[in-house]
Order: C-alpha cells, then sequence, then structure tokens
C-alpha cells in the first residue's frame, strides 16, 4: 500500500456531451450518473482502499486546476499537476511519472482516465490489487482488458494471447484499433480480444525506462523540467517546455513497442461513457426504455435519454428517441440517431 500511486488523467474536453459537458467544465468534473458525485470524485473513491490520498496525482489542463482542488481537496497541491497545453497521454503521463519520481523512486502505479464509470467497484478494486503485486518487482506493464459483452465498434482492443504470467494475467499480442461491425462481430466469437480501458499499471522504474527506450525526445524534455519539481520554479519551467512535447499516446509512444505487455481480462462493470447513447445503456429505465437524471416527467415518450439535473421541473410529452439535455442556459433537443452531429451543433453561432 506504502509502494502504490495513482495517477487520474482529467484533461479532456468531453465534447460529445454538450450541452452537459463543456470547454470550460468538462464531462470529467460533472455528475452525469445523478449520484451526488462527479465523475472525478467517483474515480478517486473507487482508489481509497489501493493508496492514501498523497499517493494520488491528478494531470490536467491548467484551466481545470481551481475545479480540481474544490471537488478533491483531499488532493496535495503538489499533486495536481497543470498541463499549460494538450499535448495527448504520453507527456501527460511521463509529467507525472517523473514528478513521482522526486520523492517515490519505487512508487508502483496505476494509471487511469478520470471520466470512466465502474459499477462493480470491489472486484475493479481487486483486478487493480492483483496487477500491482504483478508489477511490484517485475519490469512489465499490465493493461486491464474488459471482456466484451457486445461488437462495440467504439474501443480500441487488445489481443490477448494464452501465456499466462500469473494468475489471470497474460500476454499482449498487439493492440488494435477501433474495428468495422464485422471486424468486432469475429473479435467477440474468437474470445481473445479485450477492450482497451486505458488503464495502466507498472513500476515506475519501468515506465521511465521504456519512455527513455522509445521516446527518447519526451524524456529528454521531462529530464529538463523535473530540475524545477516542488520548487517554486516549477510552473514556469513547465509552462516553457511542456508545450514543446510532441502531441503522442502512450499507446503509440510505449505500448505498442515494448516486448513487455501483459492485460488482466476483467469484468467489473466498465463504460467509458463516451456519448449520450452509453449513458442511455446505464441508467435505469422505465417501462417505455426512457431514461431520465432530474426531476423530469414524461408522457407517451419512449427511447430517450433526458439529463437535467439543474432544472427545476422538466415535464417532456410525444417524443421517441431524442436526447434532451439542459445545463447552465444551454438545451439540446436531438435525435438520438443523429448524436454524432452533436459536436458540430455545440460548436454553431
Amino acid at each position: 500500500m506504502n509502494n502504490n500511486h495513482v495517477i487520474i488523467m482529467a484533461g479532456g474536453v468531453g465534447s460529445r456531451f454538450w450541452p452537459l459537458s463543456t470547454p470550460d467544465y468538462p464531462k470529467q468534473f460533472i455528475d452525469v450518473m445523478g449520484m451526488g458525485r462527479s465523475l472525478i470524485q467517483m474515480t478517486y473513491d473507487r482508489f481509497a482502499p489501493v493508496c492514501p490520498a498523497d499517493h494520488v496525482w491528478i494531470v490536467t489542463n491548467a484551466a481545470y486546476v481551481d475545479i480540481v482542488r474544490e471537488q478533491l481537496p483531499e488532493i496535495p497541491v503538489d499533486n495536481i499537476l497543470a498541463e499549460p497545453a494538450a499535448r495527448n497521454t504520453a507527456p501527460c503521463i511521463a509529467y507525472a511519472c517523473w514528478k513521482i519520481q522526486k520523492k517515490y523512486p519505487d512508487a508502483n502505479i496505476v494509471v487511469t482516465p478520470s471520466d470512466a464509470l465502474v459499477i462493480n467497484t470491489i472486484e475493479f478494486q481487486r483486478v487493480i490489487e492483483e496487477a500491482l503485486r504483478f508489477t511490484s518487482d517485475r519490469h512489465a506493464i499490465v493493461t486491464i482488458g474488459i471482456k466484451p459483452s457486445r461488437p462495440e465498434t467504439g474501443y480500441g482492443y487488445i489481443h490477448a494471447t494464452n501465456q499466462q504470467a500469473m494468475e489471470d494475467i497474460v500476454k499482449v499480442a498487439e493492440f488494435k484499433e477501433k474495428p468495422d461491425i464485422q471486424t468486432a462481430k469475429a473479435y467477440l466469437e474468437d474470445g481473445n480480444y479485450l477492450w482497451n480501458a486505458g488503464i495502466f499499471v507498472w513500476n515506475l522504474q519501468t515506465i521511465m525506462a521504456e519512455l527513455r527506450m522509445h521516446a527518447p525526445a519526451l524524456s529528454a524534455i521531462m529530464d529538463e523540467m523535473s530540475q524545477s519539481f516542488f520548487t517554486n520554479q516549477e510552473k514556469a519551467t513547465v509552462d516553457q517546455l511542456f508545450p514543446t512535447c510532441e502531441k503522442i499516446s502512450i499507446d503509440y509512444a510505449v505500448m505498442e513497442k515494448s516486448k513487455e505487455i501483459y492485460t488482466l481480462p476483467a469484468e467489473f462493470g466498465w463504460s467509458d461513457l463516451g456519448n449520450w447513447a452509453s449513458l442511455h445503456g446505464l441508467l435505469s429505465h422505465d417501462s417505455q426504455e426512457n431514461a431520465a437524471v432530474g426531476n423530469v416527467q414524461m408522457y407517451e415518450c419512449a427511447n430517450c435519454v433526458v439529463h437535467a439535473a439543474d432544472a427545476t421541473r422538466v415535464v417532456l410529452q410525444g417524443l421517441d428517441g431524442y436526447i434532451i439535455s439542459e445545463k447552465n442556459g444551454q438545451f439540446l433537443v436531438c435525435k438520438r440517431s443523429e448524436e454524432q452531429r452533436i459536436k458540430e451543433f455545440s460548436s454553431a453561432k
């Protein structure tokens, strides 16, 4: 427990959930499920048994630091890392790892997105602790693979081998991009393909060695930045150097190149909550397949998803297959079949 650390990546803008999620206040900071806790708070909560608050590190856009402080006052100020520019997941993760190394060179680390949902938190914690045991004394990277329940085209996949390393942990053959529907059906039938949840586990020495090998330019920038960590010069140095990092994901920088990638197949009710369709699938439904958050009354409606938590009262009649959402005076009424156009709608003037 003392060596366990968690890095929560919280810099995304969540444009597909407009108007609930906006660039000023994105979905990780919103109570999407109507449960009284935002997604980042729920992420923090499920890691509480895994490590103490001062071993939790949040990497976020500089514009969101105050929101993080407000929603997670337990986190030390030094553990909230402000990105002056969006540079994808590899620089985000490297920044956190190089900073952790300054104080905790023996750290064993979980990296997680801030905006996913986990239903079975007890099973989630068991899986994470198994992965941490595996990486604690090995040069190995474990990615958590979700056993697919349907042929999903919206997720990347992990192709697992049958080479068992420990308990449920097996070697990864390769990573696959988001497939078309026929390929997704073939993956499901094969049985050795898992959804890539973007949750990674490794010890600090492992990930720094892998980044030095596969992303030397990024590592050189981190070496220079790290000289200022935990000093008054940190912000100025990071503001100057971090934007010079290449925009690259950890998948491209390390995962697809490393020889020591393993996966732990898991089932704990995971969803990336990437769009309104996924939210509709997770909320409870009435007899007409409507799902709602807020004081919403529906008459002769079917197959709708409504999020109006801030509204005093919402009454809807005669709608079939619609998304309805209100936030801060912005209102969306959109056919569920046209969801892919929400980003277009949100940017219209």
